[in-house]
C-alpha cells in the first residue's frame, strides 16, 4: 500500500481548512487516514500552517510520497530539509549535531522572514487605517464647514427678516402715532 502525505479538507464554503495526512493512496481525499500531521489554514496571512517535524520526516523516511501541495508545505515548515540532512547523517557526510546546527540556524532565518512579513503587513494595514481616517476627517470638515455657512447664511437671513419686520412695525407706530397727535389737538 504506498502511503500518501496530503491534505484533507475541512471548513465552510469558501472557507477552507486542511488537515495534513498520512492516508493509503487509494483512499479519497477526506476518507480515512493513518496519521494527522499537522493543519494548514490558507485563510490567514501569511496562511498558518501548525506541523509536526518529525513525525513528517519518519513518514518521509518511510517511504509515504507527499502531494504537490502537501511537498510545498513540508518545504517551508522545514520537513524536506531536516530530511535531506538526515541522509547526510546517515552516509557519513555530516555529524548529528552539525545537521542540527544548520536545521536550527535554518528555522531562525524562517521565522525572522515570517515575523517581518507580518510586521510589514501589519504596518501597512495600520498606515491605510490612518490614511483612511484622515480623508474621512476631511470630508467631516468640509461638511461641517458647508453646515456652518448654510446656518449663518439662515440666522443672517432671520435677523434682517426680524429687521424688516421690526421696521416695518416702527414704520406703522409712526404712522399711527403722527394720525393720532392731531385729531387730539
Amino acid at each position: 500500500m504506498p502511503s500518501r502525505i496530503r491534505l484533507q479538507r475541512h471548513g465552510k464554503k469558501n472557507q477552507p481548512f486542511y488537515h495534513i495526512v498520512v492516508a493509503d493512496g487509494r483512499a479519497p481525499r477526506d476518507g480515512r487516514f493513518i496519521e494527522k500531521l499537522g493543519t494548514y489554514n490558507p485563510m490567514t496571512n501569511p496562511a498558518e500552517i501548525v506541523l509536526n517535524v518529525d513525525k513528517a520526516v519518519e513518514w518521509l523516511k518511510n517511504g509515504a510520497q507527499p502531494s504537490t501541495t502537501a511537498r510545498r508545505i513540508l518545504s517551508y515548515k522545514g520537513a524536506m530539509l531536516k530530511r535531506h540532512l538526515q541522509i547526510g547523517v546517515e552516509k557519513g557526510a555530516i555529524t548529528q549535531e552539525q545537521a542540527d546546527v544548520k536545521f536550527n540556524q535554518w528555522l531562525q532565518e524562517k521565522e525572522a522572514k515570517i515575523n517581518s512579513k507580518k510586521s510589514d503587513l501589519e504596518n501597512t494595514r495600520r498606515n491605510e487605517k490612518k490614511a483612511s481616517l484622515e480623508a474621512e476627517k476631511k470630508v467631516n470638515e468640509t461638511k461641517a464647514a458647508a453646515v456652518a455657512a448654510k446656518r449663518q447664511a439662515a440666522a443672517e437671513a432671520e435677523a434682517a427678516a426680524k429687521a424688516e419686520a421690526e421696521a416695518a412695525e416702527n414704520a406703522e407706530n409712526n404712522e399711527a402715532t403722527e394720525t393720532e397727535a392731531p385729531a387730539t389737538e
